[in-house]
């Protein structure tokens, strides 16, 4: 299969903290990546050096075969990024901000603005679309930008946390969209905190911790090397985060007191 994204050696520091510490990735056509790890483990900092927005980093970085130190523009005119929070121009509404974003992908005006009304419609935004999104909710504004992100028809999606805020229903879509997009020959790259949605979209699941890779596997190879019949043991078990269990009892015991 061919490789979309390489990465070796990938090194990143904010002053004297380093974040990620040596990261070694191969990603192939059609893969759904789900990219796991305890908060400031490296997961959006990781992303946003594929997505080339950040360009200062030591190791070599590679989307679609484009240099992503090099060439961000042209990556960025092939890739969907759709992160937890973003700027939206809230004065904006959805049909006007939506139709900003096909004109920096230089989509054809009249298309634009029809796929635009359909996927509106679709995500359930409809009777919203006019509406400027100062007033938004926040699963109002993540359908928002889950569309930004695809509207282009990018061959390589970028995901951290596309489901903060959601609904039952938005969720189910979401991971529908994902399956098919897979399915039609699109790479995922998907960061979540949710570990029942990443355990069942995912072909290979990479888990990190302190800037470093610690697994790269399939659920299946992953609960066959760890002790536990879910993600969420997995994980425990991995990055040694065990003592949950007591400190719940300690926090009871306090609420209780």
């Amino acid at each position: 299969m061919p490789e979309v994204i390489k990465v070796k050696g990938l090194h990143k520091r904010y002053g004297k903290f380093e974040v990620l510490k040596g990261i070694d990735l191969s990603i192939q056509t059609s893969e759904l990546i789900g990219y796991i790890g305890p908060n400031g483990a490296g997961k959006s900092t990781t992303i946003k050096v594929l997505c080339g927005l950040i360009p200062e980093f030591d190791g070599e970085v590679q989307v679609l075969g484009i240099d992503v130190r090099k060439d961000p523009l042209s990556l960025k005119k092939r890739i969907g990024y759709i992160p937890e929070n973003a700027a939206l121009y809230e004065t904006l509404t959805p049909v006007e901000f939506l139709f900003f974003v096909s004109q920096l992908y230089e989509l054809p005006t009249r298309p634009a603005k029809q796929k635009i009304n359909e996927l509106l419609r679709l995500f359930s935004l409809d009777a919203a679309k006019d509406k400027r999104m100062s007033a938004f909710s926040k699963g109002m504004r993540q359908k928002v930008l889950l569309i930004s992100g695809l509207l282009h028809n990018p061959e390589v999606i970028f995901l951290d946390e596309p489901l903060s805020g959601l609904d039952a229903n938005a969720v189910i879509l979401v991971k529908e969209i994902l399956t098919q997009l897979k399915q039609s020959g699109k790479t995922i790259f998907y960061s979540s905190h949710i570990m029942e949605v990443v355990e069942k979209l995912s072909d290979r699941i990479l888990i990190i911790d302190q800037g470093l890779l610690i697994a790269n596997s399939s659920f299946q190879e992953l609960s066959q090397q760890a002790t536990g019949s879910s993600l969420e043991q997995i994980f425990t078990q991995l990055t040694g985060q065990h003592e949950q269990v007591s400190v719940a009892s300690e926090v009871v015991n306090i609420i209780r007191s």
